[in-house]
């Protein structure tokens, strides 16, 4: 893993270890932080090989803040996301075994320094940056970054009323 720390927000290590479910629109993908040069799994086509930036607007400078603060500010984050016509899926990140969830987005369109921008703007400490052949946390105060693998899980969503 290779980690440049230096300016690293107080909640790093659990950063580092979230896992990140996307929705997509045929199936659910789990990303898990990996030992460096591991990339298990399937990178999304929907995709294109581009980066996929996984952004919050919950819990901004990772303090706890209410439901309904989170959800007011997780509105605003895609009303930009749209006026911005940004594309985007779904997604949860938080520890593996479910206790934290925060809503997120996956996004694809913008570099490394616009996504930090993005997360900067909605007082976040970090973000996600999935590629083929790494997952990398972006701290969007400083240039800290850690850099490892990844190992992807999809679960087919299975058809329903309405869905094709």
């Amino acid at each position: 893993m290779h980690i440049d720390a230096a300016g690293a927000p107080r909640n790093w290590i659990h950063y580092e270890t979230a896992v990140v479910d996307i929705r997509f629109p045929d199936r659910t993908v789990r990303v898990e932080p990996r030992p460096s040069g591991t990339a298990e799994g399937a990178f999304p086509a929907a995709a294109d090989g581009a980066t996929i930036h996984v952004v919050t607007a919950w819990n901004p400078l990772g303090r706890t803040a209410s439901d309904r603060d989170n959800r007011r500010a997780q509105s605003r984050l895609l009303d930009e996301l749209r006026r911005r016509g940004l594309p985007w899926w779904p997604a949860v990140g938080g520890d593996a075994g479910g206790a934290h969830r925060e809503e997120s987005v996956a996004l694809v369109g913008l570099s490394d320094h616009a996504a930090r921008d993005l997360g900067r703007r909605f007082h976040q400490d970090a973000i996600f940056a999935w590629t083929p052949r790494a997952w990398r946390l972006l701290a969007c105060g400083t240039d800290a970054a850690a850099v490892r693998g990844w190992a992807a899980y999809g679960r087919i969503r299975p058809a329903g009323p309405g869905r094709r």
